[in-house]
C-alpha cells in the first residue's frame, strides 16, 4: 500500500506559514506544522484540519538543531513519506547595526540560517531514498536593500538564497529540487517594527506597481507551485512575489 504524502512547514504560526500549510493539505499533503509557540500554531491546526487533512503539530525551539531534525523525522514516521519542506521561521528583530548584540546576531543566524540547513538537511535524507522531493526556503524582498536596521535579517535572508543555489545544484542527481520564494511586504506581525503601520502602507503601495497589499495565500499559491508537479523540471530559482515592487 503506497504510503500518504507528507510535508513540513516551519513558522507555521504566522500569517505566511498558516497560508503555506493550508494550502499543502488543501493539495492533499498530511502537513506537519512546527513553531516555537503553542498558541498560533494551535489556530493553524484548525485551519489544516479544515481542509480534510492529517496534521501533526511540532512546537519545536528552532534554536535546537537536535530537537529540528526530530521534528523532521517525526513528520517521515508519523505522517507519511516526506516529499515537501518549506524553511518559513524567522525572527526580524530591529535595532542600528552599532547597537545590535551579538548575542541577538547569533539568535537570529540560529533561527533563520541554521534552522533551515538543519531541517534541510535532515529532510534531504529521507528525500534521498525515497524517491526525491521539494524543498522551499523563503527569503525576503529585503535581500534587495534599503531597509535599516535589520542588518542581521538581512543578511540571513541573502543567506537563504545563496543556500537555495547551493542545494538544488548538489541534490539534483537525487530528484530533490531546491527552490525559494522571496516575499515582497505582506501584512503580517512583522509589520510590528514599523512606528506607524498607515505611513509603511503608503510606502508599499508607491513602491508596486500592484497598488493592493499582498495576501498570504497569494504567496502560498507560489509555495505550492513550487512544491507541486507542475514544477518538475525547475530548482535553484528564486521567485519574487511582491506585487512588483522589485523587479528581476
Amino acid at each position: 500500500m503506497k504510503r500518504p504524502q507528507a510535508a513540513l512547514v516551519t513558522g507555521a504560526g504566522g500569517a505566511l506559514g498558516r497560508a503555506t500549510a493550508f494550502r499543502l493539505a488543501a493539495d492533499g499533503f498530511g502537513v506537519a506544522v512546527l513553531d516555537h509557540d503553542a498558541d498560533p500554531l494551535e489556530r493553524t491546526v484548525e485551519q489544516v484540519r479544515k481542509a480534510g487533512s492529517p496534521v501533526l503539530a511540532l512546537t519545536t525551539d528552532l534554536r535546537d538543531a537536535a530537537a529540528i531534525a526530530a521534528a523532521v523525522d517525526r513528520t517521515a514516521t508519523e505522517l507519511g513519506t516526506l516529499r515537501v519542506l518549506v524553511n518559513n521561521a524567522a525572527v526580524y528583530p530591529s535595532r542600528p547595526f552599532l547597537e545590535v548584540p551579538l548575542a541577538e546576531y547569533e539568535e537570529v543566524v540560529a533561527v533563520n540560517q541554521r534552522a533551515y540547513w538543519v531541517a534541510a538537511q535532515a529532510a534531504a535524507r529521507h528525500m534521498a531514498t525515497t524517491g526525491g522531493g521539494a524543498i522551499v526556503n523563503v527569503a525576503s524582498i529585503t535581500v534587495h536593500g534599503g531597509w535599516d536596521s535589520l542588518a542581521a535579517y538581512v543578511s540571513t535572508k541573502g543567506a537563504a538564497v545563496a543556500f537555495t543555489r547551493a542545494l538544488a545544484r548538489e541534490l539534483g542527481p537525487q530528484e530533490i529540487r531546491v527552490n525559494c520564494v522571496s516575499p515582497g511586504a505582506f501584512p503580517t506581525a512583522a509589520e510590528e517594527i514599523h512606528e506607524n503601520p498607515e505611513v509603511y502602507t503608503r510606502h508599499v503601495l508607491d513602491h508596486q506597481a500592484l497598488k493592493r497589499r499582498g495576501r498570504p495565500d497569494e504567496l502560498a499559491s507560489v509555495v505550492s507551485f513550487l512544491a507541486g508537479p507542475d514544477s518538475t523540471f525547475i530548482t535553484g530559482q528564486c521567485v519574487e512575489v511582491n506585487g512588483g515592487w522589485v523587479m528581476s
